[in-house]
């Protein structure tokens, strides 16, 4: 098929038909919209060639980075920490070990069982070891569980895409010399503390210092910009286009926090929760929102940017099935499957691990949380990302990440079919606490 601009908006149409159709149904079928709009690209790509995704070049990036910003926008903006508090440890805890295990697990695998260097090792692990938000909220917005169980799941995803987005942000930094590595702020501290970009022996360092910098600017410029944005809403709040304007507002923060050195995915997130958790002085009571706008308002918000997220991330996963390579997906099998292995054992040990702080989890909570580890969108950006690092060492990385987004949905699709009566069997069953 020629694809001019009649048939492209006529694709694109159609696209965002299946992806509504494909979302609501999940409600029944169980399974994950994405799947069905990569299987779309696939069909649509290299099964009937009727577009080549290499026409898009950069667009598909763009695309799958404006998804992530909106998508971690609302998550931040979902993340009441005052009605979470007894959930906040237990879903930083959780999300920490997840990925740090994983990100460890993964490391060693590429080095020892592919033979990969260490730095290409560590990107690769960073961008696997990140699991979807975009994936995880929805599904468990449609699941009955026990809500402090799904509150620890919400937070943990939350931060979990910001703590994937910091660790790649660091690791392409250190990789490519540049950045806060040798111009930014942090350069005379990591000078005095001998660490020189890309090499092997002071990663470790570089990756500690790097990481913090990142993080903690990040949060200050977030929380500096939620203070003075509620400042100006009330006075915008009742004009046209204002939800537009504070889009507006994400994409220089995006872009203000990418230049000063920061995280700027972690930087959008906290953003968005900034604005969510401002004290109200009129009613401590109020549900979610811009605390200092009327409860519409803050509906209205999350509503603009979630439809935007879901326009975008649509596409997005259409293209990304279509650049699959079949010859590559053979070559990448056996080391998908190892990738996989890696995660699930790394998700057992970090669920038992948190336990500590995570109480009263019932076994089968434990199991769903465990299943619960799907690779989407975030994974496929930061892959990206990291390609562009290193494109020769990293070539095979698509492939690899599509493969690995396919098997974790599929557990997801598993994870969701356990999942019924899972808040009958914990209300049933409150005795069983983390002692089972």
């Amino acid at each position: 098929m020629t694809l001019n601009l009649t048939n492209f908006f006529g694709l694109l149409g159609g696209l965002l038909v299946l992806a509504f159709a494909a979302n609501r149904l999940s409600r029944w079928t169980r399974v994950p919209d994405v799947l069905v709009l990569v299987a779309t690209g696939i069909l649509l790509g290299p099964v009937l060639h009727w577009f080549n995704a290499a026409q898009f070049g950069e667009v598909t990036r763009v695309f799958g980075t404006l998804a992530l910003i909106l998508i971690l926008f609302s998550a931040g903006l979902e993340l009441d920490l005052r009605r979470a508090v007894k959930q906040f440890a237990a879903g930083l805890v959780l999300a920490t070990l997840s990925y740090g295990l994983s990100f460890a697990g993964i490391t060693y695998f590429c080095v020892y069982a592919l033979a990969m260097q260490k730095m290409p090792s560590m990107l690769a692990a960073a961008t696997l070891a990140c699991m979807s938000g975009s994936i995880v909220l929805p599904v468990l917005e449609q699941l009955d569980l026990r809500h402090d169980f799904k509150t620890t799941l919400v937070i943990e995803t939350s931060f979990g895409d910001g703590l994937g987005a910091l660790a790649v942000g660091v690791l392409v930094d250190l990789a490519s010399g540049g950045g806060a590595t040798t111009n930014g702020p942090l350069a005379p501290i990591l000078g005095r503390a001998g660490v020189e970009p890309g090499s092997g022996g002071s990663i470790a360092g570089g990756l500690a210092m790097l990481f913090l910098f990142k993080l903690l600017l990040g949060l200050v410029i977030a929380v500096g910009a939620g203070l003075a944005w509620v400042r100006l809403l009330p006075a915008v709040s009742d004009k046209r286009f204002w939800q537009a304007l504070t889009f507006a507002a994400v994409l220089l923060i995006y872009s203000g926090t990418h230049a000063l050195g920061g995280s700027e995915l972690f930087a959008v997130m906290a953003f968005g929760t900034t604005l969510a958790n401002l004290p109200n002085p009129r009613n401590s009571t109020e549900e979610f929102g811009f605390e200092i706008l009327a409860p519409d308002a803050s509906h209205e918000i999350l509503s603009f940017h979630s439809e935007l997220a879901f326009l975008v991330r649509s596409f997005f996963f259409v293209l990304l099935g279509a650049m699959i390579e079949f010859g590559g997906l053979r070559k990448v099998f056996v080391p998908s499957l190892g990738v996989l292995g890696v995660c699930i054992v790394a998700r057992v040990i970090a669920v038992e691990l948190s336990r500590a702080v995570w109480r009263g989890t019932t076994r089968r909570e434990r199991e769903f949380a465990t299943l619960l580890i799907p690779r989407g969108l975030i994974t496929a950006v930061l892959a990206l990302e990291v390609i562009r690092a290193m494109p020769v060492e990293l070539v095979f990385l698509i492939s690899l990440v599509f493969a690995v987004i396919l098997f974790t949905n599929v557990l997801v699709l598993l994870a969701s079919f356990r999942a019924k009566g899972l808040t009958v069997e914990a209300s049933a069953a409150p005795a069983e606490t983390t002692a089972s």
